[in-house]
C-alpha cells in the first residue's frame, strides 16, 4: 500500500509528545509564518503551547498574538487565554485582563464562563469583580454559575445586601444541574437570615404594640446568634429590658426567661 502523507501539524505534535519541542516548534512556526495556510491559526497556537514549555515566554506570547489576528473562532480564544496565562504567571495584571478580554471577543461561547470568571479574580475593585461575576452567572454554565453566585453572594453580604445575594443564589439554583446546589442553599438560607434580621430590626425602630415590639426584640435576639452576632443579641435583650414601657420590658423579660 501507498504512504500516507502526515500532516505537518500532525508531524509537529507527534514530535512535541516525545519530547522534541526543538523539531515540533520548526514545523509550527513554518506553518504559523504562511498567511496562505489554512491551518494557521492552530499552528500559531501550537507554537504558543511549546515555547511556554520551552521556557520562552516572549516568543510564545508573539505566537498567540499570530493566532489571535486570524480571528479564527477556536484557536483565537484559545491564543487570548494562553495569552492571559502567561501574563498571569508575571503578575502583569493589566496584560492580563485585556488578554481575558480579547478572549471574550473571540465570540466563542465556550471560553466566555472562564473569562468572566479569570476578569473577576483579576478584577482592579469590588464593583468591578461584581459586574464580572454577574457575567459569569448570566452563562448559566453549571458550574462556572455555582461558583459566580457563590462568590458575588458573599461579597453582597459583606456588603449588607442580602436581598441582592438571594437573587443571585436563586439565579444559581434555577440553572439545570447547577453545581453544588446544597452549598447555594446554605448561602440562600444566610441570606434569609441576614433579611430577617433588618426586618425584626426595622420592626423594633418603628415601635408599636408591647406584644408586637417584644416578640421583634426576641426574634432578632434569637436569630443574631445564627450569624456569630452574640454580643449584638444581648444588646438587642438588654434594649427591651430597659425600655421605659414597662409593659414592653415585662414581656421581654419572660420572654428570655422562657429560652433559659
Amino acid at each position: 500500500m501507498p504512504e500516507v502523507d502526515t500532516h505537518p501539524l500532525d508531524t509537529a505534535r507527534k514530535l512535541a509528545e516525545s519530547g522534541d519541542l526543538d523539531g515540533a516548534a520548526k514545523i509550527f512556526a513554518e506553518l504559523a509564518a504562511d498567511p496562505a495556510e489554512p491551518d494557521r491559526a492552530q499552528a500559531a497556537v501550537g507554537l504558543a503551547v511549546v515555547l511556554q514549555e520551552r521556557g520562552d515566554a516572549p516568543g510564545a506570547r508573539t505566537a498567540a498574538r499570530t493566532a489571535l489576528a486570524t480571528g479564527h473562532p477556536e484557536f483565537a480564544a484559545q491564543a487570548a487565554c494562553l495569552l492571559a496565562r502567561s501574563f498571569e504567571q508575571e503578575d502583569l495584571l493589566d496584560q492580563a485582563r485585556a488578554a481575558w478580554q480579547a478572549a471574550l471577543g473571540a465570540g466563542n461561547p465556550a471560553y466566555v464562563p472562564l473569562a468572566h470568571m479569570a476578569l473577576a479574580r483579576l478584577a482592579a475593585g469590588q464593583q468591578e469583580a461584581e459586574e464580572a461575576l454577574r457575567a459569569a452567572l448570566a452563562t448559566a454554565d453549571p458550574e462556572v454559575a455555582s461558583r459566580a453566585a457563590q462568590l458575588l453572594a458573599e461579597l453582597l453580604l459583606e456588603e449588607g445586601e442580602a436581598g441582592e445575594a438571594a437573587e443571585a443564589l436563586l439565579a444559581a439554583l434555577s440553572v439545570p444541574e447547577v453545581a453544588d446546589a446544597p452549598r447555594l442553599r446554605v448561602l440562600l438560607g444566610i441570606a434569609h437570615l441576614e433579611m430577617a434580621c433588618a426586618e425584626f430590626a426595622g420592626a423594633i425602630e418603628e415601635g408599636g404594640d408591647a406584644e408586637t415590639a417584644a416578640l421583634a426584640i426576641e426574634l432578632l435576639a434569637r436569630t443574631l446568634p445564627l450569624r456569630g452576632r452574640d454580643e449584638d443579641a444581648e444588646q438587642v435583650w438588654r434594649y427591651g429590658l430597659d425600655s421605659a414601657d414597662g409593659e414592653l420590658a415585662e414581656d421581654v423579660r419572660l420572654r428570655l426567661n422562657r429560652g433559659a
